[in-house]
């Protein structure tokens, strides 16, 4: 599959969690945006990887690698991902706990 194709699936992803976080006010569904935004960079980061690796078998280049990059920037991302994602539903439950809506505009009152 040529690069272009990635390319535009993941703009397409990236665009719809952008539109998502911009526009809901839930904060799960702001929440799955964000992550769906992080899989739309890992897409295109496995993409350019596979593309590296396809550029560099070639013999004139005479540059060995293994391609490994981009699948490790993106287990990285992973991670720090997995991360997020406890401490933000940790959030979301205290913010639930405390004001019984997932309204990020009830925000203001956990100043209190």
């Amino acid at each position: 599959m040529p690069i272009n194709s990635y390319i535009f699936v993941a703009i397409a992803l990236f665009s719809i969690g952008v539109i998502g976080v911009l526009t809901r006010r839930n904060a799960i569904i702001i929440f799955m945006c964000i992550e769906l935004m992080l899989n739309a960079v890992n897409l295109l980061l496995v993409a350019f990887s596979k593309m590296h690796l396809a550029d560099a078998a070639n013999p004139a280049l005479k540059v060995a690698t293994n391609g490994a990059d981009g699948q490790l920037f993106v287990f990285f991302i992973m991670v720090v991902a997995a991360a997020e994602v406890t401490v933000g539903l940790a959030i979301i439950v205290m913010m639930y706990r405390n004001t019984h809506s997932v309204d990020v505009n009830f925000l203001n009152r956990l100043k209190n």
